[in-house]
């Protein structure tokens, strides 16, 4: 039976090598953009993912940040490969099964919008939004926020406007800003994908996929939801002018082992 799935993928270091915040920081000259999200993280006082947004709004230093700057900021993001072809490929359905490809992200719209422009359709793409002020153009206030729990709601919001069921869900990350809405999609029977061995969020994931190219995440797709051997998506990739070179597979186990004496010290 024909399915219609619904893909949603985080921006950052998912679909792109970069993290905006770094980017932006590096733009303006700002070197210790890691310090103060790990200050922000450690206060709990934003949702994991909306450290740089809280920056920019509150932070005297990233206050001199206009949308020209975001803009410059997601030219300069480097991209995975073929995002074009990922995009394609789901939109044009695979063996019947229809595939709407979004793009959720904690990251400033702005930012995506530049970096993934010709890629991915504007209106495929939700990111955080801010409000300027016409005057000054600096930001004003927040009008959305896509990160931790926010994601959860977008993603939510894209299923029931598309019709699409729980266990028809894809979402794809790699770091503290998809913990919330793994979890959610995990919970829904839907499919979970790590963009990166990050340990906290590949122990959620059901499956991790490392590769310099986007078109990766097709694999657990196309293996769990419509039952393709590897030779089936070598032969799926080929048809389409791509070769996989290498294909390893690997399972890794993290252990922390405490002696008698390491406990008598602590």
């Amino acid at each position: 039976m024909r399915k219609h799935y619904l893909l949603v993928s985080d921006f950052d270091q998912t679909l792109s090598f970069n993290d905006s915040g770094h980017v932006l920081s590096e733009l303006l000259g700002i070197r210790d953009f890691g310090e103060r999200v790990a200050g922000l993280s450690r206060l709990n006082l934003v949702q994991a993912g909306a450290e740089l947004s809280y920056l920019i709004l509150h932070d005297p230093e990233y206050r001199r940040v206009r949308r020209a700057d975001l803009i410059e900021v997601g030219r300069r993001i480097r991209l995975k490969q073929n995002i074009a072809l990922l995009g394609a490929l789901l939109e044009g359905g695979i063996d019947g099964h229809q595939f709407d490809f979004y793009v959720v992200s904690a990251a400033p719209e702005d930012v995506v919008h530049a970096a993934l422009e010709g890629l991915v359709p504007a209106e495929r793409i939700i990111a955080t939004r801010f409000n300027h002020d016409p005057v000054t153009g600096e930001v004003s206030s927040i009008g959305r926020v896509t990160a931790g729990y926010g994601k959860v709601a977008a993603l939510d919001e894209l299923r029931q406007r598309l019709g699409v069921p729980g266990e028809r869900v894809v979402y794809v990350g790699d770091g503290c800003s998809d913990i919330h809405v793994m979890l959610h999609v995990n919970r829904c029977d839907g499919l979970t994908i790590a963009a990166s061995e990050t340990r906290l969020i590949a122990s959620i994931a059901q499956r991790t996929i490392v590769s310099d190219d986007a078109l990766s995440v097709l694999v657990p797709v196309l293996e769990e939801k419509l039952g393709y051997l590897r030779a089936d998506i070598r032969r799926l990739f080929e048809e389409h002018g791509v070769l996989i070179q290498e294909w390893d597979r690997v399972q890794t186990d993290w252990l922390t082992i405490v002696g008698e004496a390491d406990r008598a010290l602590a």
